[in-house]
């Protein structure tokens, strides 16, 4: 499923602010397209708990559905420790925040980062550099 750059850039906003809608906390974007082989970028947040990181999780599925975009594959609904949405070229991680440290995931990767504000309640537009 090719993806044009574009509309790579427009799912990652929408998983932004769908996470920013329920509130969830360090929030960073990665930029993985020229050292990544399976996704363009990935997303990385936490949750609270078991239930805020489900409701992370729900709220990004509901704002892709509206656009008419499923994911190629979810894991880890069950236990919500750690939540996987796979929307092929934008890969979404939704962590509790200990299994967030336990699994360093944002410090396996040496490319183009945004933090995004967590008081935000929307972005329009990436930093230059994930673009």
């Amino acid at each position: 499923m090719a993806v044009k750059k574009n509309e790579s850039t427009r799912r990652l906003i929408l998983c932004i602010n769908a996470v920013l809608q329920k509130k969830a906390k360090k929030i960073v974007a990665l930029n993985v397209k020229e050292i990544s082989s399976f996704t363009d970028y990935m997303l990385i947040c936490s949750g609270a708990t078991d239930r805020q990181v489900q409701a992370i999780s729900s709220a990004i599925q509901e704002y892709l559905k509206k656009e008419d975009i499923r994911p190629l594959g979810v894991e880890g609904k069950e236990n919500a420790e750690w939540i996987l949405l796979d929307y092929d070229d934008v890969v979404i991680s939704v962590f509790q925040d200990e299994a967030r440290s336990f699994y360093g995931l944002e410090d396996l990767w040496d490319a183009p980062r945004m933090e995004i504000d967590e008081k935000a309640t929307e972005i329009k537009k990436l930093n230059k550099d994930m673009a």
